[in-house]
């Protein structure tokens, strides 16, 4: 709410924009209904807890939100316009970046050769263009620097942490501008003090206004950086509550189908 100089009155400023709004999506694969009617909103510097045993829905969801392929019903919406992504490039187009489980790093390169894979910088000397590598090697580590990791631009792949890995693989997503960020089990298979460095990855970016999607089983994660748990199960969307209104117990309820819904 704000007031106006000249008259005093108050005036209620409508809300932001989401990020990311889904109305009722539905997926068939041929008889098999993966989802139905899931209605969803992310807001800019929002995090979002996805949750749900293996089948309930979430990655069929993340992959029509990654434009992997179209929802069967329903609509999306990015930045307040209707969107139809046919293929990933689409949805990346319009700021959007999934960060895998596998992270798709090649071990054998450099950090900042992989922050760049795909997307390499080059300078021209008349009809001959070669790859830039100070460009990227610089541009690379001020993004390092603005997620606050240790991770340098000559390092290896190969000899990296999994903390270090997320931290190229979220770098990588820095180069398109991304809105929106959605990371697919991040924390699994690390030690504690590298769960710590990526949970510290997603404080960052939601410290610059980027939203993300956080897909994963670890209940602690969850709570510790999410601010909005939603629980999928059976393809259906069976709770949509901040973190703070709800509870380990509740969330494990809903998963096993102890609790229909909240």
């Amino acid at each position: 709410m704000s007031i106006t100089a000249a008259t005093g009155v108050p005036v209620i400023e409508p809300a932001s924009v989401p990020v990311l709004e889904l109305k009722g999506i539905g997926k068939q694969f041929g008889a098999i209904r993966a989802l139905h009617g899931v209605d969803l909103t992310v807001r800019a510097g929002e995090v979002i807890g996805l949750m749900g045993d293996n089948g309930a829905g979430k990655s069929t969801l993340v992959r029509i939100i990654a434009g992997n392929f179209p929802p069967s019903q329903g609509t999306i919406r990015f930045d307040g316009r209707e969107v139809h992504f046919h293929r990933p490039v689409d949805s990346r187009a319009v700021g959007i970046e999934v960060v895998y489980q596998d992270l798709a790093l090649a071990n054998n390169l450099t950090a900042a050769a992989n922050v760049f894979l795909g997307r390499e910088l080059k300078r021209s000397f008349g009809p001959i263009r070669l790859l830039d590598h100070r460009a990227m090697e610089t541009r690379a580590l001020e993004l390092f620097q603005e997620l606050r990791s240790e991770t340098r631009p000559h390092d290896l792949v190969k000899d990296m942490s999994g903390g270090q890995r997320q931290a190229v693989a979220i770098a990588r997503t820095r180069l398109s501008n991304a809105k929106l960020v959605m990371m697919d089990e991040p924390t699994a298979a690390i030690s504690v003090r590298q769960v710590e460095q990526v949970l510290g990855l997603i404080h960052r970016l939601k410290e610059q206004g980027i939203a993300v999607m956080l897909i994963s089983h670890r209940m602690p994660d969850i709570f510790a950086v999410c601010d909005r748990v939603v629980v999928m199960r059976r393809g259906e969307k069976r709770a949509d509550k901040p973190i703070a209104e709800s509870s380990p117990e509740e969330v494990t309820a809903l998963i096993t189908g102890a609790k229909e819904a909240a």
